[in-house]
């Protein structure tokens, strides 16, 4: 029981994140100035909340209710998105240098779940993990070449 209850928690912790950055994601594509970049965020919010859609069943599968909604962190940060967005003159570049950031730190979050050696993960968590985090990874190039593009 406490091996499925760490597990989920650990999950939840992901599942949190998604909801963050899915709402970052909506967020930054309404502030966009480039479409390509605007395409780049909806694409990207679309994608998180099928992880969320994800994890939420693999929490399930553990016995475990998913958390509803997202962190007070991620609320702050967005609103650090919208306070930039205001005060910088390329704002499209001020937001992906946000998401790159937030992506950076959820890869780290996404390799500590997967590298924490008080528990193993079953494979199919392990792999949904591992392909989450490299699509995170993905966006993060991605999210490279467009700041680099419009800076």
């Amino acid at each position: 029981m406490k091996y499925t209850v760490e597990i989920s928690n650990k999950l939840n912790e992901l599942l949190e994140r998604t909801y963050d950055a899915e709402k970052g994601f909506k967020q930054v594509a309404e502030k966009a100035n480039n479409g390509i970049i605007t395409e780049f965020f909806e694409k990207r919010a679309k994608q998180r909340y099928n992880f969320g859609q994800e994890l939420k069943k693999e929490i399930k599968a553990f016995g475990q209710d998913p958390d509803k909604g997202g962190s007070t962190s991620g609320t702050l940060h967005r609103t650090w998105i919208n306070f930039r967005a205001l005060f910088i003159t390329n704002n499209d570049e001020a937001m992906l240098e946000e998401v790159r950031r937030g992506e950076k730190e959820a890869i780290e979050t996404y390799n500590d779940i997967i590298n924490d050696k008080d528990f193993i993960l079953p494979p199919s968590t392990e792999n949904l993990l591992m392909r989450q985090r490299n699509m995170i990874r993905e966006t993060l190039e991605t999210a490279d070449l467009y700041e680099h593009a419009v800076s």
